[in-house]
């Protein structure tokens, strides 16, 4: 088999790596002790060959459009990876949203999917929109509803992503659900103090995500010849 080298560098990566992690942690729903796993994880699984004694630490959009570089192909494919990992959970805060804004200004990159994603998912509350997401909110058929057809164009941009490197390949089948989180009750001295229904039905991009693991792993195991299945 012939394997494609990947198109970027272990600097590049290192960078990527970390803006993945710096997103993953931005609202606070990973404790300490959980975001040292994960670091140790990316570490020592991921990408053992790498320096990552940064990893832990979160990376500055300064740092981060330094170390990808100019090409606006892989600064978007950064950018789309990154939406996911904020995705992965169902929930689009305010700020992972700020977070996401900062790597897009400091990339040089103007995405309007990002725009419209903003007026959608925010733990039940809209985030502000920009002028670009109210005009496209008044289009015909476009409504603000996080269901709706104001997330076709987040879809599209997501499903543009090109895997073209193994690192981030194994990052994302670490960090996107081989299946559809069950719904399950949550009770308090016997009594159901809430109902959270599966991630597939509270997650408005749950296919997207699971498309661009399914590439994930397509690339792994097709182009790189890699055993997947600690992955399913």
């Amino acid at each position: 088999m012939t394997v494609i080298p990947s198109p970027y560098t272990e600097d590049q990566i290192a960078a990527w790596l970390r803006g993945l992690l710096t997103v993953a942690w931005a609202d606070g729903h990973f404790d300490p002790e959980e975001q040292e796993v994960l670091a140790q994880v990316t570490q020592d699984e991921l990408a053992p060959t790498i320096d990552l004694s940064d990893l832990d630490q979160p990376i500055t959009s300064e740092e981060l459009a330094d170390a990808l570089g100019k090409d606006p192909k892989t600064a978007e494919n950064f950018l789309r990876t990154a939406v996911m990992v904020a995705l992965a959970d169902g929930v689009y805060s305010i700020t992972e949203a700020d977070v996401l804004h900062e790597f897009c200004s400091a990339l040089h990159l103007k995405v309007e999917a990002l725009e419209a994603l903003r007026v959608t998912l925010y733990q039940g509350e809209a985030v502000p929109a920009t002028d670009a997401t109210h005009d496209s909110l008044q289009q015909p058929g476009i409504s603000p509803h996080p269901h709706s057809d104001v997330l076709q164009p987040v879809r599209d941009w997501l499903e543009g992503m090109e895997v073209q490197d193994p690192r981030v390949a194994r990052f994302i089948c670490k960090m996107i659900p081989a299946q559809c989180p069950f719904e399950r009750d949550v009770k308090l001295f016997g009594h159901k103090i809430v109902h959270i229904p599966a991630m597939c039905k509270i997650n408005p991009l749950y296919d997207q995500l699971v498309g661009l693991r399914f590439r994930a792993l397509s690339y792994l195991a097709d182009d790189r010849g890699e055993d997947v299945s600690p992955y399913l």
